[in-house]
């Protein structure tokens, strides 16, 4: 260190205040901090996941106001990551915003195939309503007390989930099937 640098110029960057924050309410719950090109994700386990999305909608100084979207990845054709989160295959993705400071956040939550629910996030962004219902119709994954879990992209009596790796690419003969006259209702 030279003498015209101070202390603090050699510290490390401090972690950003919602982290910081999250680590002290739910330090138990946390499983990872990724912060890969200024976009910031953090990784919480199911059985905390409504109370995390929950306070950072109520903090006032957060304030995580905005629920931009709702999404899921399945990670069964990646071992390292499946490894990572004690082998679950999906991973439901919230994108939040928040309206007063304007600082994004990902929240990842790791969903086991065995257990393939979560507790619905409408009652803390009405916005939720079509988000969840589009994972459930692509992933095949429930959101307990959802409002109105239905499919809202593909038809009611449609079989699968087309959005999981093991759904097969050219379908499942739904080209041949599937009625393009009828609506989904």
């Amino acid at each position: 260190m030279s003498e015209q640098q101070t202390v603090a110029e050699v510290a490390e960057p401090q972690e950003p205040i919602v982290i910081q924050q999250l680590r002290e309410r739910f330090l138990d719950h946390i499983l990872a901090v990724i912060d890969q090109r200024s976009e910031l994700s953090v990784v919480v386990n199911k059985d905390a996941s409504f109370e995390v999305l929950e306070f950072l909608k109520t903090d006032s100084n957060l304030s995580y106001d905005f629920l931009v979207d709702v999404t899921a990845v399945d990670y069964s054709q990646m071992e390292d990551i499946l490894v990572e989160y004690d082998y679950a295959r999906f991973m439901v993705i919230y994108h939040l915003n928040s309206l007063m400071t304007n600082e994004r956040l990902r929240v990842k939550v790791p969903v086991s195939e065995k257990e393939l629910t979560l507790k619905s996030a409408v009652i803390l962004w009405n916005s939720a309503n079509w988000l969840e219902r589009e994972v459930y119709d692509m992933f095949g994954i429930n959101f307990d007390g959802h409002p109105d879990l239905r499919r809202i992209l593909m038809p009611d009596d449609f079989e699968g989930f087309p959005l999981r790796k093991d759904y097969p690419l050219r379908g499942r003969g739904e080209r041949e099937t599937f009625n393009f006259g009828r609506e989904n209702v």
